[in-house]
């Protein structure tokens, strides 16, 4: 499978790209942990059937150390028994701001309320951040049918 259009290669693509990533770097360096950062990304790509996030946020996962099973288990993360109730709340907001659309009130109170026991002003702000780039990032690598599989960690 080869991708509709190279965003990598096109020149407004790649322009455009360089600010996605730019925007990344932020949330990186942020307080909010890594580990944390690339589960709320591949449950966002998840979500999105994003073939190419997914690739590369579980093998960004599995590079860092991140158990097998608390890889595997993100999509059933709600009846799993591997993850803090902080990354609980980080998974469900995660999940609320992608599914937007599904819900007629937008995120709701009691999702934002249990975030903020577990995650101080700054790491809220980078973890909506990272929830709203992700979702770019997937809409560009599906609308263009990015193939998954080939990507190698450190390749962007």
């Amino acid at each position: 499978m080869t991708a509709r259009l190279n965003l990598f290669t096109n020149e407004l693509g790649a322009k455009h790209l360089k600010y996605l990533v730019s925007a990344g770097k932020v949330l990186t360096d942020s307080s909010l942990p890594t580990s944390l950062q690339e589960l709320v990304s591949l449950r966002v790509s998840q979500i999105n059937g994003c073939a190419m996030c997914v690739d590369i946020h579980t093998k960004h996962l599995a590079h860092e150390g991140e158990d097998a099973v608390r890889i595997n288990l993100v999509t059933a993360w709600r009846e799993a028994t591997v993850y803090t109730e902080a990354e609980r709340a980080a998974l469900d907001l995660a999940e609320q701001a992608t599914r937007i659309a599904d819900a007629s009130g937008g995120v709701p109170d009691e999702v934002w309320t249990n975030a903020t026991k577990h995650y101080p002003e700054n790491e809220l702000a980078a973890l909506i951040s990272l929830i709203a780039l992700m979702n770019a990032m997937n809409r560009l690598n599906v609308t263009t049918q990015n193939p998954a599989g080939a990507y190698a960690v450190g390749q962007f």
